[in-house]
């Protein structure tokens, strides 16, 4: 590689050094390769896509990255797109750090870019609504998450509903009614009162993200 192309690489790690966070790798993926990739999943122990090589020019030395991004890369997490607003004024961002605590009533808590337009909006309006995405959702995933120049919302159909923008399709969804939020870490610990639910009994299998990637359970035995 020559040398315009180390100084390219060198300026790259210097924003995500300065951003705090790296960008998903799926976002760098889809730049370098196309704006439409394959639309098939593998099974859960295969890579959707081959990433950011070790020798990649923009791939992140391993020494310098955050040892708690390489931990929770380890863990398997859902894939959900959280959303909010109405008519004009809407925003949605995918998810994956969050969980569900049990009670009365139950509350759902997630993890949210405070510099998000969907923390905006949420926090603006007081409910939001969580999708469940599955499998056959893996672009779906990338809109939200900004992996693609385009407004989800123009990309994507949507209803207004009660507590937001719901996606048409077959999910599993929460209704909920904004509780709350603190700093924690670079995020937002976003808190909601779960007040509606849906479960779809002819939804497909989840789709998970592990170590960076997309990826689907395998068939059950």
């Amino acid at each position: 590689m020559g040398a315009s192309g180390s100084r390219c690489a060198e300026c790259f790690r210097s924003y995500q050094k300065m951003a705090g966070r790296h960008l998903p790798p799926s976002y760098v993926v889809t730049m370098a390769n196309s704006p439409d990739p394959p639309q098939g999943l593998p099974d859960a122990l295969e890579t959707r896509h081959t990433g950011l090589g070790p020798n990649d020019p923009f791939a992140t030395p391993l020494e310098e990255r955050r040892l708690d991004r390489r931990f929770r890369g380890r863990l398997v997490a859902p894939v959900t797109v959280w959303t909010a607003g109405s008519g004009e004024r809407r925003a949605g961002l995918t998810v994956s750090s969050l969980l569900v605590a049990e009670g009365d009533p139950a509350e759902v808590l997630g993890l949210l870019d405070p510099l998000s337009d969907l923390f905006d909006v949420l926090a603006e309006r007081g409910s939001f609504v969580v999708h469940v995405l599955d499998a056959a959702d893996q672009r779906l995933a990338g809109i939200f998450a900004g992996a693609y120049p385009v407004d989800p919302f123009e990309e994507i159909d949507t209803m207004d509903a009660e507590f937001g923008p719901v996606i048409s399709g077959t999910r599993h969804t929460l209704g909920c009614r904004f509780g709350g939020s603190e700093e924690l870490g670079f995020q937002m610990l976003v808190r909601g009162r779960i007040e509606a639910l849906e479960i779809v009994e002819d939804a497909g299998q989840p789709l998970v993200r592990y170590r960076g990637r997309y990826r689907k359970l395998l068939p059950e035995a």
